[in-house]
């Protein structure tokens, strides 16, 4: 394996910046948001599938329903793997192939089919929503379907819908969202290239068929197909983890893998690009487990709070459980709103949905998590007891603790809740740093800051004045939604607000505005709140009936949420929280620590987890230092 890149933090974020997509050739609502624009019109009338494939996927949904009625999720928590006869009846259905095109052997169906499908086989067990979507999500099919050659599709699609299951090899032991310091390498030889690396936390590496590797070439980071008992490649472990039991991640070591330049997706260099292009659609693969895991929620709490008897009435007529009770409810219809409103928009292919599939990401994760702990606390003790030990007492065995374990990893899985705050925050400013870039930048010198200052003066006197007003503050706006349209009209000034808060802040920190990650995360988790009450009251109208009533309540709720971190973007502790963090790293505080045992194995600095050229065995022996004598 080549040496890891020695990169400075500017460096790191010149690479990041990079990779991403800077255009911006189609409309986006959440980039309008953003800037203050309420851009009703981009989501509203909600869109809908055309009918010749959602009757597709009507009859293909039925069809799964039915396998994933015969499962039983018991057995993937008993055995710790999903059991093969499942994969090949989901292989048979064409469940590895669901967004592949007809013509390379898919089944071609939408977004939203794909999410509804996850949602099935969530249900059953996460690991089955796991083993699908990596394959799907990030694995090769949606890599060549973005950048692939016609040959590559030709070549492997066929077998991905087949059911060869792919991976996606990105994460290294000590590279998790700092791409700059990738250690593995593609070498060119002849006309083939030599891979070397280990990649860490390769979901479906330990069954794959096939591998998408990112390596660093001499034309920069860059991607790969490579055949999964290629000679040098070797999976190292199964790792095991606290949910997901089911799951078949492992540690993959690349030694001189010969792969042929065919392989190569795109061009050198391509590789990171490839990647965030792949996760604009693949990360709405975990608001779709997410929303399942929020029903399943849903309906365990409604049943047992309905036969639950405390005090001479079911818990669920107490205020503090039907508090619980109702945002339950509320919050499992705005996910299922933003789900089906990011999937439809990206099924039509007339908007940028990067901003939407970040935030549909990052809101959904967040709010599920609290969905499962609210579970646990209506069901108290039954929530906490496994299912097991339910059962072997007689009572029903409701596994309430292990949809706590599943749903922890949405929060980190593609891209954790931090990072995607900050990928956010970077789109939510772009139009600023386009107009006065180079005023924030510290090395620009006085001419380049004297061009910025005249660009930004233009920019800003647009528009700022767009800012004071809008629809909004006009009683009859929105009308068309009935009582929906007060939720809509706080939007609308929200928004107006929330952009007027991004510029407060650029002019107050300027350049060192990136390193207030308290405040960007704020300006984006108030974004996301927006962007979930659009989707629950543009669903709602569409829907109608009772869809309504939990949009009202949903977006009673969430403009509390948002008056909070209002109020929180400037009355905060963040500077005091900088100075206490940079002291107990410092060891400041290292005797409040005293009083306990450390139970873990090795307890030293970590170093460097591979030594090229050692066997296995000896760098796990050498991942920890030995055990300081204290």
């Amino acid at each position: 394996m080549g040496a890891r890149p020695e990169v400075s933090e500017e460096q790191a974020r010149a690479v990041a910046e990079e990779a991403r997509e800077a255009g911006w050739s189609k409309p986006s609502f959440a980039k309008e948001l953003f800037l203050g624009r309420f851009r009703l019109d981009l989501i509203h009338p909600h869109p809908t599938p055309e009918p010749e494939g959602e009757a597709r996927a009507r009859e293909f949904l039925g069809q799964l329903r039915a396998a994933c009625a015969e499962m039983d999720g018991r057995v993937v928590e008993r055995e710790d793997r999903i059991p093969d006869e499942w994969v090949r009846r989901l292989a048979g259905l064409g469940c590895f192939g669901i967004k592949i095109p007809a013509e390379y052997g898919g089944l071609g169906l939408s977004q939203t089919a794909y999410n509804r499908a996850l949602m099935l086989v969530g249900s059953v067990h996460p690991s089955l929503g796991a083993l699908l979507s990596a394959h799907q999500s990030i694995g090769v099919p949606e890599p060549l379907k973005l950048a692939g050659s016609e040959a590559q599709k030709r070549e492997f699609l066929p077998r991905c819908a087949r059911g060869a299951i792919s991976a996606f090899l990105l994460t290294e032991p000590d590279v998790g969202s700092d791409p700059a310091r990738l250690a593995a390498t593609a070498t060119p030889d002849g006309d083939d290239y030599l891979l070397d690396g280990v990649k860490l936390w390769t979901t479906n590496g330990v069954v794959a068929e096939l591998l998408v590797v990112m390596a660093r070439a001499p034309g920069g980071i860059s991607a790969f197909v490579v055949e999964a008992d290629a000679p040098g490649i070797t999976v190292e472990r199964r790792n095991a983890f606290m949910g997901l039991r089911g799951i078949e991640n492992g540690v993959t070591r690349l030694h001189q893998v010969r792969v042929p330049g065919a392989n190569l997706v795109g061009r050198e260099g391509d590789g990171l690009r490839i990647a965030l292009t792949t996760l604009n659609a693949g990360r709405l693969a975990i608001p779709a487990m997410c929303t399942a895991g929020s029903k399943w929620a849903l309906k365990i709490a409604r049943e047992w709070s309905a036969e639950r008897v405390q005090w001479g009435r079911p818990v669920g007529r107490h205020a503090a459980v039907a508090n619980k009770i109702s945002y339950l409810a509320a919050t499992t219809f705005a996910l299922e709103s933003v789900l089906e409103l990011s999937a439809q928009l990206e099924d039509e292919g007339a908007k940028d949905i990067r901003i939407e599939a970040a935030l549909a990401k990052l809101w959904a994760s967040e709010m599920a998590w609290e969905v499962a702990d609210e579970l646990v606390q209506i069901r108290g003790g039954r929530g906490y007891e496994t299912a097991e030990s339910l059962a072997a007492r007689g009572e029903r065995a409701v596994p309430v603790e292990q949809l706590v374990r599943d749903m922890r990893i949405n929060r980190i899985f593609e891209g954790s809740s931090e990072i995607m705050r900050l990928l956010v925050a970077r789109e939510a400013v772009d139009a600023h740093l386009a107009a006065a870039g180079d005023l924030a930048d510290p090395k620009a010198d006085a001419g380049r800051k004297a061009r910025a200052a005249a660009k930004a003066s233009g920019f800003y006197a647009r528009w700022l004045p767009q800012l004071v007003t809008g629809k909004g503050q006009l009683p009859t706006s929105y009308r068309e939604f009935g009582p929906l349209a007060a939720h809509l009209r706080y939007v609308e000034r929200t928004a107006r607000k929330l952009a007027r808060a991004t510029f407060y802040g650029m002019a107050r920190w300027q350049a060192a505005l990136e390193q207030r990650q308290g405040f960007l995360g704020r300006i984006v988790d108030i974004g996301a709140e927006l962007f979930a009450m659009s989707a629950a009251c543009v669903r709602a109208e569409m829907l109608g009936e009772s869809a309504p009533e939990l949009a009202d309540v949903f977006c009673r709720q969430a403009r509390l949420r948002v008056e909070r971190l209002f109020v929180s973007l400037w009355a905060n502790t963040d500077d005091a929280d900088r100075r206490l963090a940079a002291a107990t790293l410092d060891g400041r505080y290292a005797w409040l620590e005293a009083g306990v045992l450390d139970q873990s194995e090795g307890t030293g600095p970590w170093i460097a987890p591979w030594e090229p050229g050692a066997s296995s065995e000896q760098n796990v022996a050498r991942r920890y230092l030995s055990r300081q004598s204290t």
